[in-house]
């Protein structure tokens, strides 16, 4: 009998999602109001210690509005990782500055300090690291370099809310950082974005740039965007976020269960979690050490066969798109070449069972062929 597919996400509506669309249909009030206003303050205060947010309409024009508000455009240099979504790099380039990539950590994923370092220049302005997969970029070593430089630091904390380094919550360390609400993330309004902003003045130009210029009706102040959180979105949000903490606490004990069940398991590197780090597992990524792409593909393939969804989160390096390759010709990046070679993203969400959990591991293993 064959057993029904896991997903590799899942996201979960319920009643409480439906009642909060349902009470903003009845009030007659559909684009950015009070539920946005509310939704702002209590994401503020359940995840980033009272600082400000900005609702958005996505993560990507999080990213773009507060690279904007930064004061970032052409001529400035913002050094993005090359392992990540395309958005990262994106964001930049639609400033008008130039995304300049650099290597990761392999263990974690996150930006390599000393490849930053590396890569600085006479035109660099800001580092913008990702906390990819839920797990905190090193913001002690990237701190430093940017004060050996002067540089600002901005975050792209799309996966990874909730998470923390050393008790600070990620989204609090740079200029602004930005949360995704896209569906497959740890919470989703539906679609949306959430930046947390460090300054009056740039929390000011961030909701000017997200209403066509405007703080009051028809007295636009600059060139803006139509970039506005709905309240039906927002209504979305406030219900996930009252059950974000029960749904970390369930990634954390799949991802537990996960690196308990595939522990010796030849060739297969589970998830690492630096010192003093929370890891929300947004995604659950091992790496097939020594794997090409091909190799890897095939294991996928394999598990997928036995009715359990994977992903591959990201096989090809930003700067090897034909979108974003002109701003980084001839660029050598060996870690961020190898993760795409070998990372695979199993199951980790909250909807997993016991059950579901063996069969993960069952499927892992007989895929690389562990035997079990």
């Amino acid at each position: 009998m064959n057993q029904p597919q896991i997903p590799a996400a899942k996201p979960i509506i319920g009643a409480e999602e439906r009642d909060a669309v349902d009470r903003v249909l009845r009030s007659g009030m559909l684009a950015q109001g009070p539920e946005v206003a509310a939704f702002e303050q209590e994401f503020s205060d359940a995840l980033l210690g009272g600082r400000t947010c900005v609702a958005v309409n996505s993560g990507t024009a999080g990213l773009h509005l507060g690279l904007l508000a930064a004061g970032i455009g052409p001529g400035d240099e913002v050094i993005v990782p090359s392992f990540t979504f395309a958005a990262t790099g994106n964001s930049v380039a639609l400033t008008g500055a130039t995304p300049v990539f650099a290597d990761i950590e392999l263990d974690t994923f996150g930006l390599d300090p000393a490849s930053v370092a590396a890569a600085v220049t006479e035109r660099t302005a800001a580092i913008m690291p990702v906390h990819l997969y839920g797990h905190p970029a090193d913001m002690a070593g990237l701190q430093a370099v940017a004060d050996q430089h002067g540089l600002r630091i901005f975050e792209d904390a799309a996966q990874a809310h909730g998470a923390t380094l050393h008790g600070d919550p990620v989204g609090t360390f740079g200029d602004f950082a930005m949360f995704s609400l896209y569906p497959t993330k740890n919470m989703t309004s539906g679609e949306g974005g959430m930046v947390s902003v460090a300054t009056e003045e740039m929390t000011r130009t961030l909701r000017l740039l997200r209403t066509q210029g405007m703080d009051r009706p028809y007295e636009n102040e600059l060139v803006g965007f139509n970039a506005r959180m709905t309240d039906v979105h927002a209504a979305i949000g406030r219900a996930q976020l009252a059950k974000l903490p029960e749904w970390t606490a369930a990634r954390q004990r799949n991802g537990a269960a996960l690196t308990e069940g595939l522990a010796g398991l030849p060739g297969v590197v589970t998830p690492t979690v630096a010192p003093g780090a929370t890891h929300v597992y947004h995604q659950y990524t091992i790496r097939l050490d020594g794997a090409t792409g091909e190799e890897r593909d095939a294991v996928v393939n394999r598990i997928r066969e036995q009715g359990v969804g994977c992903g591959v989160y990201y096989p090809i390096p930003n700067h090897r798109l034909p979108s974003l390759a002109e701003y980084a010709p001839g660029l050598d990046l060996p870690a961020t070449e190898q993760a795409a070679r070998e990372v695979l993203s199993l199951p980790v969400h909250p909807s997993l069972s016991e059950a579901d959990l063996e069969r993960i591991i069952d499927a892992v293993t007989a895929a690389v062929g562990g035997g079990r």
